[in-house]
C-alpha cells in the first residue's frame, strides 16, 4: 500500500517528522518496506533559460546553446530538436548523476565544442516515458530555481506491507486512523456532503445473485464534461504508480486508496437496458479494460445489461461501457460483494486489481453509500453536471457485532500488565466501543476481529510489544530430550538429532558431562556455511508458479487453494528461487558479491524434503591492492556442498561426482554428488543463463542443494579415530591420454579401486589438450597419494602397484601411459 506524506497529513493532523510516522507504523503491525521521495533523485537540478541556441559547427542536428542558469552563464551543447531561445527547461551540470542512466556528468568536448552541462528530459529525469526533447516548462517558471521544488516533487512516498487481515489499512484514512491510535496525531474529522438530486434516476437495478451482491447503490449524473484530471489529483495518484486517464477514472481510483471504496464508472449512454447483478452463465465474455477478453467462470458475478456482462463485479470493468473523453452522462456504481467469490473469480482469470485486492480481503460496510457520495460531489467539482437520486437495491448488512472481552487477559494471554482503563482507552482509539461492562462493539470496519485474543492483540501491538516484560524460563536439561529408546515413533534421523536416554538416572547423570543442547545437524550445518562467509536467509515457502516450473516443480497438487497473492501459488521444489530474489532485491539496492544459504524444507508430490541450498554471487570478495577477489565458480559450490555433508558427520570424498545436475544448472559447469547409482546427495554448479535471466541477473551466479533427509545418520559414538600412518607415504603421477569424452572422475575411481587400503587420495592436477595429443583425446595428470599401514613400502612394491594402475586404465578406458 502507497501514499505520500502530504496525503496522509490530509487525515491525521501530527507534527511528527518521516521517521517517527515509519516508525510508529512498523511498531503498530504495519511494516514499512521503503520510504522514497523523488525529490532525493533529482538534488541539484534546476530551471534554467536557453537565451541562445546557435548551430553546430561540426553538427547537424546539435545546437550550441547559452544557457542562464540564475547564477551564471553556461555552455551547453544539446541535441533536442525543441532547444531554442526563450525556452525554460532544467539543467544538470556537471558532477550530477542522471537518475535514469547513472551517468555522472563531467565538462566535456563534443565535436570540439566544450559543453559544461545538459538539458533534460522528462525520460531522464524518471519522470514520464518523453525523450522526443528536453523538459519545456512555463515562462514564468523561476530561473534558478530547484526544479523538484518548483513541480513540488518533495513528498516522499511510504510503501507498507499489508498483511491479509487489515483491509481496513488498505486506504489512506484507515492508516491514518491506526497511527492516531498511537497518540503520534489526531484523526481529521471529514466532512461527507449530501448531493441534492435534481431527477428521478431512470435506470433500473436487479439483483439476482443476493450472496453475491447483498447491497448495491448507484445514480446517474448527466451533462458531465469528462477530460484530463486536475494536477493535484495527477500527482497524487502518480506518486503511488497509477497513471491519470480522465477525470471520471480518476476520481474512482481515488476513492479506492483514499477511503478503500473501490467504485466503478460506467458510460450510461453505452450501457442497452437496464442493469441486472448475476451469477455469470456459461459462454460469457467480457472485453475487459485491460484490452483482454475473458471466458467468465461461474464463480464470478457479473453486472450486465441486456446485452450481457459490461462488469466483473468487485474486479475490472468493461471496455463497452467504459468512460471516455466523449462521456456525457455518467453512472456511479458503489456496493458489496462477496468476498469469496472475488477472490475464486480473480484467481481463475488471473487478474489483480486493485479492487479485487480490496474487496478480498474486506472493505466497509458502512460507508457504501458515503463512498458515493463524496465520489458524486468531485465528479461535480470536476466535471460538472446534475446528479440523479441514488438507487439503492438490497440491504445493507450492518449488524452489530460484539465479543466478551475482559481487560485481564491483556496479561494473560499476552503477558502485558496494563491497567484495565488503559486497556479499554486503546480500544476506543480504534474504535471499539462498550456495549456492557465485559462486552465491546466491533467497528464495521474490522470484519477481522472474530475474538477475545484478536482485541489482545490489538492493544499489544498499540501499546507496543516491546512494552512486555522478557520471561525467565526454566533451564533445559538433559531429560528434556530424552527418547524413550523402545519407542518407534522417532526416524533415524530425528533419533541423531534430539539423542536419546535409557533412562532418567543415566540421563541425571550424564548432565555434568554434556551439553545441555542436544546434537542438532541443521545447526552444524548452519555454523559450517557461515564459517566459510555465508549469510543465512529465511524465505517464503511458496513462490509464483513460473519459477516452480522452472526448477522442477508446477505439479497441481502443490498449487495453494488460498495463496496470499498471484506470487505465491505454489509449494516451493527448490530453496533456489527465492534465494536468486534475495540476491536480486539486494544488488539493486547496492549490495554484491552475496553468499546466501537457506535450510528449511521443499515440497514434490507425496513428499516433503528437508534441504539446504546456497547461492554465491559474481566475485569472491572486493578489490583490494594485495588481492582482488576472482569470479565464482562450479568449484565454490562445491566446497559449500562438502561442507555441508561434513557438517552432519558424513565424508563425502567417497562419493561419485556424475554430470546430470538438473535443467536449471549450465551443462558441464556443474556435478551430483551420489552415494551409489541412485542416492542423490548434493547437487551444484553454475546457474544456467536463462534461470539468471528470469532473475535479472547478469553475471555468474554459483549454487549447491544439499538433501539433508538423504544423507546416511551418523552418531558421535559410532566415529572412530582417524588412523595415522607412523610410515612414509609416497606420492606417484600419471599421465594418461584419454577420449575426449572420458570424465576424469572415471579415472579417480577405477584408481581408487586398484587397492582400497594403500591408496589413500587420487586427485586430476592438470588436464592438456594440443601439440603432441591426438584430436579428439586430451591428456589428464594425476597424483596418487600412498599410505602404508604396515611397513615402508619397497621400490617393488611401489612399481608393482603402478603397474596395476596402468593395466587397469588401458583395460577399462583404453588409457594411454603419456611418455
Amino acid at each position: 500500500m502507497k501514499f505520500t506524506l502530504s496525503w496522509l497529513r490530509e487525515h491525521l493532523e501530527t507534527d511528527a517528522s518521516l521517521q517517527d510516522i515509519a516508525l510508529r507504523l512498523t511498531k503498530s503491525g504495519l511494516l514499512v518496506d521503503t520510504i522514497i521521495n523523488p525529490a532525493d533523485a533529482l538534488r541539484g537540478f534546476r530551471i534554467a533559460e536557453i537565451l541562445e541556441a546557435l548551430p553546430h559547427p561540426k553538427a547537424d542536428r546539435l545546437k550550441v546553446c547559452r544557457v542562464n542558469t540564475g547564477a551564471e552563464v553556461l555552455q551547453v551543447v544539446c541535441g533536442a530538436p525543441n532547444a531554442r531561445a526563450g525556452l525554460k527547461s532544467v539543467l544538470a551540470v556537471p558532477g550530477m548523476t542522471i537518475p535514469t542512466s547513472g551517468l555522472v556528468l563531467r565538462k566535456s568536448i563534443i565535436r570540439d565544442v566544450e559543453s559544461a552541462g545538459m538539458m533534460c528530459s522528462m525520460r531522464e529525469l524518471g519522470l514520464g516515458d518523453s525523450h522526443e526533447g528536453i523538459i519545456e516548462l512555463p515562462t514564468d517558471a523561476p530561473t534558478g530555481e530547484e526544479f523538484a521544488v518548483y513541480k513540488e516533487l518533495d513528498d516522499p512516498v511510504i510503501d507498507i506491507e499489508i498483511t491479509p487481515n487489515r483491509g481496513d489499512c488498505l486506504s489512506v484514512r484507515g492508516i491514518a486512523r491506526d497511527l492516531a491510535a498511537t497518540h503520534i496525531g489526531t484523526l481529521k474529522s471529514l466532512n461527507i456532503p449530501v448531493v441534492k438530486s435534481h431527477f428521478k434516476t431512470p435506470l433500473q437495478i436487479e439483483i439476482q445473485d443476493l450472496t453475491g451482491c447483498p447491497f448495491f447503490t448507484g445514480r446517474l449524473i448527466r451533462n458531465v464534461k469528462n477530460g484530463p484530471s486536475p494536477r493535484w489529483l495527477q500527482k497524487k495518484l502518480e506518486a503511488i504508480g497509477l497513471k491519470p486517464i480522465s477525470s471520471l477514472v480518476d476520481i474512482t481510483n481515488f476513492m479506492a486508496y483514499d477511503r478503500g471504496r473501490p467504485m466503478h464508472a460506467f458510460d450510461a449512454d453505452r450501457l442497452q437496458g437496464d442493469l441486472v447483478i448475476r451469477q455469470a452463465k456459461p459462454g460469457d465474455l467480457l472485453h475487459a479494460l485491460d484490452d483482454h477478453t475473458y471466458h467468465l467462470p461461474s464463480s464470478a458475478i457479473v453486472i450486465a445489461d441486456q446485452q450481457g456482462p459490461c462488469s466483473i463485479a468487485g474486479i475490472m470493468g468493461g471496455m463497452a461501457s467504459g468512460c471516455s473523453e466523449e462521456t456525457i452522462n455518467v453512472f456511479v456504481e458503489s456496493a458489496l460483494f462477496d468476498p469469496i467469490r472475488i477472490a475464486l473469480t480473480g484467481r481463475a482469470l488471473g487478474i489483480l486489481s486493485d479492487s479485487r485486492y480490496r474487496f478480498e480481503r474486506g472493505v466497509d460496510p458502512a460507508i457504501v453509500e458515503e463512498g458515493l457520495e463524496q465520489a458524486t460531489q468531485m465528479i461535480l467539482n470536476l466535471c460538472g453536471g446534475e446528479p440523479g437520486e441514488i438507487v439503492r437495491v438490497g440491504d445493507q448488512p450492518l449488524a452489530k457485532r460484539t465479543i466478551c472481552f475482559h481487560a485481564s487477559r491483556v496479561k494473560t494471554l499476552g503477558g502485558l500488565d496494563l491497567p484495565q482503563a488503559k486497556t479499554h482507552e486503546i480500544l476506543e482509539r480504534l474504535g471499539f466501543s462498550s456495549d456492557g461492562e465485559h462486552t465491546l462493539k466491533v467497528p464495521s470496519w474490522r470484519p477481522d476481529i472474530k475474538g477475545e485474543a484478536d482485541l489482545v492483540e490489538e492493544v499489544l501491538r498499540i501499546q507496543g510489544y516491546d512494552a512486555i516484560q522478557e520471561a525467565e524460563l526454566p533451564q533445559a536439561t538433559p531429560e528434556d530430550f530424552s527418547v524413550n529408546p523402545t519407542s518407534s515413533t522417532l526416524s533415524p534421523l530425528q533419533a541423531s538429532t534430539y539423542g536419546s536416554s535409557p533412562s532418567p538416572s543415566s540421563a541425571s547423570k550424564a548432565s555434568a558431562s554434556h551439553s545441555k543442547t542436544p546434537f542438532d545437524r541443521t545447526w552444524k550445518i548452519r555454523r559450517g556455511l557461515v564459517k566459510r562467509g555465508m549469510s543465512e536467509v529465511y524465505t517464503w515457502s511458496f513462490l509464483k508458479r513460473e519459477w516452480a516450473v522452472k526448477f522442477g516443480g508446477g505439479d497441481p497438487t502443490l498449487t495453494i487453494e488460498n495463496p496470499i497473492s498471484a506470487d505465491m501459488s505454489d509449494m516451493r521444489p527448490s530453496l533456489l528461487p527465492l534465494l536468486l530474489e534475495t540476491l536480486r532485491r539486494n544488488t539493486t539496492r547496492g549490495h554484491k558479491n552475496l553468499a546466501l544459504f537457506e535450510v528449511g524444507h521443499q515440497y514434490h508430490p507425496e513428499i516433503e524434503l528437508l534441504a539446504t541450498a546456497g547461492i554465491r554471487g559474481f566475485v569472491t570478495g572486493p578489490r583490494h591492492w594485495l588481492e582482488s577477489g576472482r569470479q565464482v565458480d562450479v568449484f565454490d559450490a562445491k566446497a559449500d556442498a562438502y561442507t555441508t555433508l561434513e557438517s552432519c558427520g558424513f565424508d563425502p570424498s567417497s562419493l561419485q561426482v556424475c554430470l546430470d545436475a538438473p535443467s536449471w544448472y549450465h551443462p558441464g559447469r556443474s556435478g551430483v554428488l551420489k552415494l551409489g547409482p541412485k542416492t542423490r546427495l548434493a547437487q551444484f554448479g553454475e546457474l544456467h543463463p536463462h534461470i539468471l535471466e528470469l532473475f535479472d541477473l547478469t553475471e555468474t551466479v554459483v549454487a549447491f542443494e544439499v538433501f539433508v533427509d538423504a544423507i546416511p545418520t551418523t552418531t558421535a559414538s559410532k566415529r572412530n579415530f582417524l588412523p595415522l600412518s607412523p610410515y612414509q607415504p609416497v606420492e606417484r603421477d600419471f599421465a594418461f591420454v584419454v577420449d575426449l569424452g572420458i570424465p576424469a572422475q572415471k579415472l579417480v575411481e577405477l584408481i581408487q579401486k586398484v587397492n582400497k587400503i594403500l591408496i589413500k587420495s587420487v586427485s586430476v592436477f592438470d588436464v592438456y589438450q594440443g601439440a603432441g595429443i591426438p584430436e579428439g583425446k586430451k591428456s589428464l595428470a594425476i597424483s596418487v597419494r600412498l599410505e602404508p599401514q604396515e611397513a615402508t613400502l619397497t621400490e617393488t612394491e611401489i612399481m608393482r602397484l603402478s603397474r596395476d594402475i596402468i593395466e587397469a586404465m588401458q583395460k577399462h578406458l583404453g588409457a594411454e601411459l603419456r611418455s
